[in-house]
Parts: C-alpha cells; structure tokens; sequence
C-alpha cells in the first residue's frame, strides 16, 4: 500500500486507514458524511499504511502496510492527511491486536 497521506509516522506509531466492513457498504441506510466520520472513528477496522521505524522492537511484526487489521477501539490520534484529505489515525504498535485474514 502506498502512502499518499503526506504523513510518516515516528517512533513506534503505526498510520492506519478505516475501511467499511463489507456489511456497512452494502447497507441500505444512507449515513451522511457528517455522522460516517464519526462511526469511523470508532471503527476497529483498519488498512496499515505505514510502519514506524522502531515498532514492534522486542517482538516480531503484528503487522506490515497492506495488512488489514483490528485495533483497539479510541487508539491513537485521528488525523485528516495534509496531502490527500482522508481521515487516518496514528495507533501505538501494541494497539493493533489481530490481522483480519478472511474479508467478504
């Protein structure tokens, strides 16, 4: 996965991306902009888009950019990339607790 964000995390920071379930995008509720912003920011559903340079540094990688994965709900800082406009958020290595291997 490319990072068009205009972000690169530091230290042990993880960038990740929200991504809809296939459920929600499929749903046939409308939800205005406003509110989706709001529900993804309590979305535990993610697209890693890069990696800190020292995350993980005592134990193997939980994670790679491209890997879709679940992190701790409230993790991390939101943030709307300067360079693209799309909500991402910074989540700490440790945030990010499993790798989703099967999506519909």
């Amino acid at each position: 996965m490319e990072n068009k964000s205009g972000f690169s995390p530091a230290g042990r920071a993880v960038l990740v991306k929200y991504y809809d379930a296939p459920a929600r995008r499929e749903s046939v509720i409308v939800i205005p902009e406003t509110v989706q912003d709001r529900l993804n920011m309590l979305e535990q559903r993610a697209v890693v888009v890069e990696v800190g340079p020292v995350a993980w540094p005592d134990e193997p990688a939980r994670a790679k950019p491209g890997d879709h994965v679940m992190i701790s709900r409230m993790a991390g800082a939101a943030a709307t990339g300067p360079a693209d406009g799309q909500p991402y958020r910074f989540v700490n290595d440790r945030d990010i607790f499993a790798i989703i291997t099967h999506r519909e």
